[in-house]
């Protein structure tokens, strides 16, 4: 079965809403101190960009901006909105690897890690170290050296966090999968 990019069904809504409950509670509470200010290892982008490979750019990309938006309004009062459009983003483009992949049929071998990997490091790149401190810069007025700092910072730990809980979920969730023609007639 091909796997169309920007398909929209019924289980990709409901795993939209799922993620995005996951994420913001993941995003408000289950987080690591870097010592950059507002910079923390975020565990929930390890669901952003497990929910991203299994169901595409849109839901991705939805998932982290709206969890990003929320936890940001219940936490703060209001959205940053610079890093919440590079959370979305971010997902967004690691949803690009959806077609890709075969985890659904039982698939998720060390091609595919790199794979996924490679997607979503260069997701978090083009996020955190270019959108997210350029929209800093023009939205907000912050300071240079600052924004860019935090967004090199966002960019590798936010990449850790995919890449490690990413693929570890991915990994495991293939293994409840069946395998195509594993499943043989018996006589």
């Amino acid at each position: 079965m091909e796997k169309k990019l920007f398909e929209f069904k019924t289980k990709t809504i409901v795993a939209t809403g799922l993620g995005a409950a996951l994420f913001t509670l993941l995003f408000m509470y289950v987080k690591i101190p870097t010592g950059i200010p507002e910079t923390d290892i975020q565990t929930a982008y390890g669901i952003g960009a497990f929910f991203a490979a299994l169901f595409g750019p849109i839901a991705g990309g939805l998932i982290s901006f709206i969890g990003h938006a929320l936890s940001d309004s219940i936490q703060y009062g209001s959205a940053w909105w610079s890093w919440v459009i590079a959370s979305g983003l971010t997902c967004f483009i690691t949803g690009f690897v959806y077609p890709r992949l075969r985890v659904e049929e039982g698939e998720f071998g060390k091609k595919d890690i790199i794979m996924f990997n490679v997607f979503q490091i260069a997701a978090n790149v083009i996020s955190w170290v270019v959108v997210a401190p350029i929209l800093d810069i023009v939205v907000y007025a912050e300071p240079v050296n600052l924004v860019f700092t935090q967004g090199i910072v966002a960019a590798i730990t936010n990449a850790i966090s995919a890449g490690v809980i990413g693929s570890i979920l991915l990994v495991l969730y293939s293994k409840t999968r069946s395998k195509k023609g594993s499943l043989s007639k018996e006589s």
